[in-house]
């Protein structure tokens, strides 16, 4: 168990013990006794952890929280719990406890012993999908995909670490209106480019990628596609490029450092009945009605401002009846807890699907979606919009080509998704402090350096034995210490709350510590026991920054 949350236990157990004691002595009265949280208070004088028990229990005991935390801690008493020196009541009602260092002491030998597993919590024997980027297959990805590709690979490492069964999956919409009018789009290319005049789609995709991928599909075709149907050639072309495209989203993603258990088809949804067997299954449940041709869903009924088409009145389903097909398929394949990252541009999106889930039967809280805002990109304070390279928007491979695959990463994952992201594209290659990323990473390579320095005056690094923790006594030392111990139950809450962007800050927080401690004390020193203790601590540290930047996919350099 981690150490916070096991403090927390502890002195839950004495809170619930002192509300027993507190209403056999009648000093209060309630039938049950409240679901109270123990927590680390946000001020620091606030004490090591606050319990908000008294507020939650006023009502039932008809008495003012403040006098009801005063009876608590009046029947608690200090030294009632090992470890804890002092408790009281404080503010509107909450009880405050103030405890002594041994619970930190305990850090060390517990980091060194867990090593790379440090943060991990047991399972919870849950599974999870996390469902993200899910670009169409008919261009390069962008932006938005770079801050839904780290986002959800980060909370899928979170929620590995937190002791869920997680598996990734990308979305291939390939199928549907934007794939015709992709196909439609190639052929008319094909043809200009072998000379024809022909007039290119009004809605198509003029990117230069699709040319470059016309390009190659002359190379290995060559004429032989002129003198077939048109609807044969358009499915000959679509069906290589989105080839082409499927493998350069794989492999750009895995250049982001991304790597997907499932490549889901919506196609295969088509195939193999699957919309119209859902649409029937609504259909079923009373959820359906007819309208000038058209089956249209109730999604009025669950919060969504008006009904949605299922089925057009030419028969043909809507991307909305795939995608209940496809979390249909989700919730069918046996995942407990479904995570959706969309842009923000799908907030409509969200009271429809999570109501088709309902109507179908299934619990629309296990349906989870990450709304993103947008990305704009920055250079000298100038909003960049387009690509030097090719004219048109910027690509995530010319992202990770100009600043590396850390630095956005890590700058994609600063923000809340729900907020809007200014990228400084000058700010991420900076080799400076300015530079979150190189702030992080600073702090890792940094402690390489002293255990460097160690080695060469003959000082190895100390086992965790032969060290006396308790020299670890200044306020810096124990603000580290302190910090190293919230890492696991970090990582629990940002998975409780699907809060990617909670470890960039805490890694940020715990970089920031550790530059505060280097620049004030020193680790090599003429007192050989404190300098173990020193050493040790930095050993944890480091430990704890590597462990935090693998889960948001960035490196740990030993040199910067």
């Amino acid at each position: 168990m981690d150490p916070v949350q096991k403090v927390k236990m502890s002195l839950a157990q004495l809170v619930s013990e002192a509300l027993e004691e507190a209403r056999g002595q009648k000093l209060l009265s309630f039938a049950t006794a409240p679901d109270f949280v123990i927590e680390v208070p946000r001020e620091k004088g606030h004490g090591d952890f606050a319990c908000n028990a008294a507020m939650l229990l006023a009502r039932q005991a008809r008495m003012a929280p403040r006098q009801i935390a005063e009876i608590l801690v009046g029947v608690i008493k200090a030294g009632s719990l090992a470890g804890v020196e002092k408790v009281e009541a404080a503010g509107a009602g909450f009880i405050n406890f103030y405890l002594s260092n041994d619970w930190l002491f305990e850090v060390p030998a517990l980091v060194v012993k867990m090593g790379g597993d440090y943060g991990r919590n047991e399972s919870k024997n849950q599974r999870v999908q996390v469902e993200f980027v899910s670009a169409n297959p008919t261009g390069n990805l962008h932006m938005g995909n770079a801050r839904g590709g780290a986002l959800g690979d980060t909370l899928a490492n979170i929620l590995d670490r937190a002791g869920y069964n997680v598996e990734r999956e990308f979305y291939i919409n390939d199928a549907g209106n934007q794939v015709e009018v992709f196909a439609e789009s190639l052929e008319a290319r094909y043809l200009q480019l072998k000379g024809f005049d022909v007039k290119f789609p009004e809605d198509g995709y003029a990117g230069q990628d699709v040319i470059e991928t016309v390009r190659n599909i002359i190379g290995a075709y060559q004429d032989r596609l002129l003198d077939m149907e048109s609807a044969d050639r358009r499915q000959i072309m679509l069906n290589f490029a989105l080839t082409e495209k499927i493998d350069y989203i794989k492999n750009t993603l895995e250049n982001f450092g991304i790597k997907y258990d499932v490549w889901f088809s919506e196609r295969s949804l088509h195939e193999t009945g699957q919309v119209d067997l859902v649409i029937e299954q609504l259909k079923e449940k009373g959820y359906v009605y007819e309208k000038e041709g058209a089956l249209w869903f109730k999604s009025s009924e669950f919060g969504d401002e008006k009904d949605e088409v299922l089925k057009r009145a030419n028969g043909i389903p809507t991307y909305f009846a795939a995608d209940i097909a496809y979390h249909r398929d989700k919730f069918k394949r046996g995942f407990d807890w479904v995570i959706n990252i969309w842009g923000a541009d799908h907030h409509g999106h969200v009271a429809r699907m999570k109501g088709a889930m309902q109507a179908l039967g299934y619990d629309p809280a296990a349906l989870e979606i990450l709304l993103m805002q947008l990305v704009r990109l920055y250079r000298g304070g100038t909003i960049v919009r387009m690509s030097k390279r090719t004219g048109t928007t910027i690509s995530l491979d010319e992202l990770i080509e100009e600043v590396g695959r850390d630095a956005a990463r890590f700058t994609f994952v600063m923000r809340s998704p729900d907020s809007h992201l200014d990228f400084d594209l000058e700010l991420a290659k900076q080799k400076s402090l300015e530079n979150p990323v190189y702030y992080v990473q600073y702090a890792h390579a940094r402690i390489c350096s002293v255990f460097r320095q160690a080695a060469a005056y003959n000082a190895t690094l100390p086992s965790v034995d032969e060290v006396d923790v308790t020299l670890l006594n200044e306020e810096d030392e124990l603000a580290l210490l302190r910090k190293i111990a919230e890492f696991p139950e970090e990582i629990a809450i940002a998975a409780r709350t699907v809060a990617p962007h909670r470890m960039a800050r805490y890694v940020l927080d715990l970089a920031g510590l550790f530059h505060s401690y280097y620049n004030h004390h020193r680790v090599l020193n003429e007192n050989p026991e404190l300098q173990k203790a020193r050493l040790l601590l930095l050993m944890v540290t480091r430990i704890t920054i590597q462990n935090g930047l693998g889960i948001l996919g960035v490196s740990a350099p030993e040199q910067m």
